[in-house]
């Protein structure tokens, strides 16, 4: 009797907090619409629903998921930090008055994507708090994550041949000039450029800092060092194309109009320069991580091999 009775106070509880989340999010949507340009600059320029829940309910589950988890099964503490450090940071470029720069700069633009793609991406993957996450969901919702067509999505996007291509794909597809130009003018399409970026960059760097051995992990060490060249290579290329060239092939920011006083020729060579030398520094970064895991792993086989052998 009292079980369920503490069942029903912790569901009640649950869905009083979803309702102050709506609650909050209308009310940010409805001064967000009314008073854009009089609101601070953390606050949302164009509120959007998905972001808002997205954000909101992963940091939520996140957190109820480790109160749930026994310590053992929990991340260390720099990764819980490193996971919500990731998370936030999508927010801010997403739901501030940074985005309302980058649909106005070349450059404030590729910052963001830096972030969406890199930064804020390789931090949630290091933080590799998807069974956290889970931990702390509704549990009508966790089928979800196993549905066929979920699961195969995610094979196919993460296989070891797939995950490079369709990282650096992605890159060169959205800074196509015609595709950017139509997309700088398409809120949807800019809404599924930024989701596709932010979501790919976690997915592919969720594959390079997998802490564990492979198996379980998808990629082995060397696929994961041949992963990090591949992309490494096309980024520099791109990146020093658009910042050595003497053509504007973004006149679209013409039309929506610089928030800064600068040419058109340098907001696209520092949004080149953004391209070619920060994502060099996460590669590296990657690939450091990358060698600590292949060491941490061959030290846990030995203590294993060791223990065996006794």
């Amino acid at each position: 009797m009292m079980l369920a009775l503490t069942r029903d106070v912790k569901a009640s509880r649950d869905w009083l907090a979803y309702g102050a989340l709506l609650l909050v999010g209308g009310v940010l949507y409805v001064v967000c619409r009314e008073y854009p340009a009089d609101l601070p600059f953390w606050m949302p320029w164009e509120f959007s629903w998905p972001v808002f829940l997205a954000t909101w309910l992963t940091l939520a589950w996140f957190f109820r998921g480790l109160a749930r988890l026994p310590a053992a099964e929990r991340p260390a503490m720099w990764r819980n930090a490193c996971f919500v450090i990731g998370v936030l940071a999508d927010y801010a470029v997403l739901q501030t008055h940074v985005d309302f720069l980058a649909q106005h700069m070349f450059f404030v633009h590729r910052w963001a994507h830096f972030v969406l793609h890199h930064t804020a991406a390789f931090m949630i993957a290091l933080g590799v708090s998807g069974p956290v996450v889970r931990a702390g969901m509704p549990d009508f919702l966790k089928p979800l994550l196993d549905w066929h067509p979920v699961t195969a999505a995610m094979d196919f996007m993460q296989h070891k041949a797939v995950a490079p291509v369709l990282f650096v794909g992605l890159l060169y597809f959205w800074l196509f000039p015609e595709i950017h130009t139509r997309v700088m003018l398409d809120r949807n399409l800019y809404d599924l450029m930024n989701w596709t970026m932010a979501l790919n960059g976690i997915l592919f760097w969720s594959l390079i800092v997998d802490p564990r051995p492979h198996p379980p992990a998808r990629l082995s060490t060397l696929w994961r060092a041949l992963a990090i060249i591949f992309i490494e290579l096309p980024q520099m290329v791109l990146g020093a194309i658009l910042s050595l060239s003497s053509t504007d092939y973004y006149p679209v920011y013409n039309i929506c109009g610089r928030v800064f006083d600068m040419t058109a020729l340098n907001d696209q060579h520092y949004g080149g320069l953004i391209i070619w030398l920060p994502g060099t520094l996460v590669s590296f970064a990657a690939m450091i991580c990358m060698l600590v895991v292949m060491r941490l792993n061959e030290e846990a086989e030995e203590r294993k091999r060791i223990a065996n052998s006794e």
